[in-house]
């Protein structure tokens, strides 16, 4: 990094070893009440943004999580240093569209809403079911979330963090996971959790058994990095 450059820093991320090995650019913090830091978050996702104290605006956006949160304080933070005023980019921020299989709408059936997100491993998984658990505690909604995972990345199918997988999903009322092609055994590593999970290795039987257990006001949140063999679209039929 040069000299006028700025290092952004999540201080929810501890960086400070690794700095004090040698940092000679300017650094600013977010996520902190010493640098740029969230106040006033609302049912809505509307929140004050204050840097050193000073409020610089209030952003309005439809992106669910604390992670999403600490992006923007991360992109209002770099564009201040190239000059862009934080009302401006907190501005930008409020038109900004989500992008695809992040927390995407595929549908409502019966009052049943069904999301598609890409999380793929353990901390994804946790900050997104995270995101959506804080949007229903602020709106006083009793739905249950209904979590439906295929651990389907090259890292998952070998197993690596298939130990993190039970605490990663702790804020799911109910999991459903999909355990066709996997190098070992998704049962067993759910275990931990078996009193609200079910594994499946047969994608129609897995489809049934969601829409058997949805009902009016449930969340059902599909986690995968690939098309799932179109178990959005299915679980749609199925709710009708």
């Amino acid at each position: 990094m040069p000299q006028q450059g700025l290092i952004v820093i999540n201080n929810q991320n501890s960086l400070d070893a690794v700095l004090a090995k040698g940092c000679w650019s300017p650094t600013e913090k977010f996520g902190t009440s010493l640098g740029w830091e969230i106040q006033n978050l609302d049912a809505e996702g509307r929140f004050d943004v204050f840097f050193k104290g000073v409020r610089q605006g209030n952003l309005s956006w439809d992106l669910l999580g604390e992670h999403n949160r600490m992006n923007a304080l991360a992109v209002i933070a770099a564009a201040r240093h190239v000059g862009i005023a934080p009302c401006i980019a907190i501005e930008a921020l409020a038109e900004f569209k989500n992008v695809k299989r992040r927390m995407e709408t595929k549908g409502v059936v019966n009052n049943i809403t069904v999301y598609d997100d890409f999380a793929h491993h353990p901390t994804a998984i946790e900050t997104t079911l995270a995101g959506l658990r804080t949007k229903l505690d602020s709106a006083y909604s009793d739905g249950k979330i209904i979590a439906v995972l295929e651990p389907r990345s090259n890292t998952m199918k070998l197993g690596v963090m298939k130990n993190a997988l039970p605490a990663s999903l702790k804020d799911a009322d109910i999991v459903f996971c999909y355990g066709a092609n996997l190098g070992w055994n998704i049962a067993e590593a759910l275990k931990p959790i078996v009193n609200k999970s079910q594994t499946f290795n047969d994608l129609e039987k897995l489809v049934e058994a969601i829409a058997k257990t949805a009902k009016s006001g449930d969340h059902i949140l599909v986690m995968s990095n690939g098309d799932f063999g179109g178990i959005h679209n299915k679980i749609l039929d199925a709710l009708v």
